[in-house]
């Protein structure tokens, strides 16, 4: 713990011109999901941003290694072995500490571990999908897993998703949590997702691409992609849950 004073002025504004329009008629489920009526600002309540708060006890060891974190011993999960680290910023650029992150995603095949899963693609009985860890200090994250598959869904005649992995950042407070997805570098299915083409500001989508990192790559073992998560402010990172707004 520093002896640094909480931060209690406004934040940076942030430009909401870079969001994607919440009705998007070529992504279908935002015709029931955008609001029909204009949005209202409610501040949160003494109950929402004290708590409940969570516990660093409630991590496992492998809770950041979706590789082994479902598999039976002396096996692994299928697929191309990647770690994705980077860290969590706030508008200026500094590290969040003590942050949870929450991730899942598909397995190598393109399909999610989910009852109502449709896709046909195998299952792997060695991987869950999901995962969490906390922050360091300075903001810094990662984690390991294999890289999730591309996936067919029913949008349009033959829509696909990318490569994708979701994130979802929890603050101290119960109300802090934030959604996102990051995608791949190189992927030719990005440019084709009516999900990834709402966002019409260029810059704004490529926050969501991870760079191959081969500085970090573990050599005979694991690529690496770096992707890193601002908190608010002009380069905040898009946000599920959010788009009016973090």
């Amino acid at each position: 713990m520093g002896n640094a004073k909480p931060e209690t002025g406004a934040f940076f504004p942030r430009d909401r011109s870079l969001h994607p329009k919440a009705f998007t008629p070529d992504y279908k489920t935002s015709v029931v999901r955008s609001p029909q009526k204009a949005l209202l600002s409610l501040n949160n309540t003494i109950s929402e941003i004290t708590g409940p708060v969570f516990g660093h006890e409630i991590l496992g060891e492998r809770d950041n290694d979706l590789i082994l974190n479902f598999a039976k011993p002396g096996e692994s999960a299928l697929g191309e072995r990647i770690i994705v680290h980077g860290r969590v910023l706030d508008e200026r650029g500094r590290g969040v500490s003590g942050a949870l992150l929450e991730f899942w995603q598909a397995n190598a095949g393109g399909r999610y571990r989910h009852a109502k899963e449709g896709y046909i693609a195998p299952l792997d009985p060695n991987f869950g999908g999901c995962g969490r860890t906390i922050t360091d200090d300075d903001g810094t994250y990662s984690l390991r897993t294999v890289k999730p598959g591309p996936y067919p869904w029913p949008n349009g005649v033959n829509d696909w998703r990318p490569s994708h992995i979701h994130f979802s950042v929890f603050g101290h407070g119960f109300a802090q949590r934030l959604i996102t997805q990051m995608y791949f570098e190189g992927d030719p299915l990005i440019p084709l997702c009516p999900i990834a083409r709402t966002i019409t500001d260029q810059a704004a989508l490529d926050q969501l691409i991870a760079p191959l990192d081969m500085a970090n790559t573990i050599p005979m073992d694991a690529r690496a992609f770096k992707f890193d998560i601002v908190l608010r402010g002009r380069r905040s990172t898009l946000f599920e849950n959010r788009m009016e707004g973090n």
